[in-house]
């Protein structure tokens, strides 16, 4: 997972983790070996890689602009 999580280095993506309730939102920043460095309004938030099963980029609209409305 760390080798894939590295693709998506300074993109806006949502995580995933084993618990439904909790989703990720922002700017990857940092992969380590443990951990997902996330920032979103300039706030940092380390993310423990172990609880991660998903990662993919925010969804954007035909024009570019991100979707209003995520539904997984």
């Amino acid at each position: 997972m760390k080798e894939l999580a590295k693709r998506f280095i300074d993109k806006e993506c949502l995580i995933s983790s084993f618990d439904s309730n909790h989703q990720f939102e922002g700017v990857i920043k940092e992969v380590s070996d443990s951990a997902i460095l996330v920032e979103k309004n300039g706030t940092v938030e380390a993310i423990n890689l172990d609880f991660v099963i998903r990662i993919r980029e925010y969804p954007k609209n035909k024009k570019g602009k991100k979707k209003s409305v995520v539904l997984d």
